[in-house]
Parts: C-alpha cells; sequence; structure tokens
C-alpha cells in the first residue's frame, strides 16, 4: 500500500522543483534523503520535508521503513499569483510569482 504527502502552493516555480524531484524518483528512502541532503537547491529542503512526512506517515501505519522507496515524485503547477511593479511615468510591469504542488509517494519494496 503506497503512502503519500503534500506540500500544497509551495512558493518556488515548478520548474525549479521538477530538477529536484528527478533526482529521487525510484530511489531507496535513505538514498533520497542522502542525495536531498547534498543538494544545494532550494527546493531539495521543501521536497526533504515531504519525503520525511511519508516516510512518517508509512511508520504510523506500521510498515518496514527499511524497504521503503520512492515510488512517485512529482511536481505539479499551482496557483500563479499577479502583481505589478511600479515603472517610471506611470508603468506597470506583470510580475509572476508560480506556486507548486509537491507530491511525493513511498511504497514498500515486494520480496
Amino acid at each position: 500500500m503506497p503512502w503519500h504527502a503534500k506540500h500544497r502552493f509551495a512558493r518556488i516555480s515548478p520548474r525549479k522543483a521538477r530538477l529536484v524531484a528527478e533526482l529521487i524518483r525510484q530511489r531507496d528512502v535513505q538514498d533520497a534523503l542522502n542525495v536531498l541532503r547534498f543538494t544545494h537547491n532550494r527546493a531539495a529542503q521543501m521536497v526533504t520535508k515531504v519525503l520525511n512526512s511519508a516516510i512518517a506517515n508509512a511508520d504510523e501505519a506500521e510498515a518496514d521503513v527499511d524497504r521503503l522507496f520512492v515510488s512517485e515524485a512529482r511536481v505539479d503547477e499551482g496557483p500563479v499569483m499577479r502583481r505589478f511593479q511600479p515603472k517610471d511615468r506611470g508603468r506597470a510591469h506583470p510580475i509572476r510569482k508560480p506556486t507548486s504542488h509537491i507530491v511525493v509517494v513511498v511504497d514498500e519494496e515486494q520480496e
């Protein structure tokens, strides 16, 4: 039975977060945590928190934590906050502040 965790409305671009999510797909949980620990991206901290939450969800359901692996790690687009930056002569330039939905699913390896 897979266990999942989500971080919705994360204040990071989906394009940046997907680079980190690709690093941990189909890896052992401990290996994925080690990869994220040494990845110098802001998204790595967010994905680490989501992965730790998914591991805790599996542990709460009395799964064998040593046999867990990341079966799915995806980043979906969230809503975009639109702001405007005032410029000279009364103009305004739009600023897009994208958000992401980070989803990590862990599952037990089959014997």
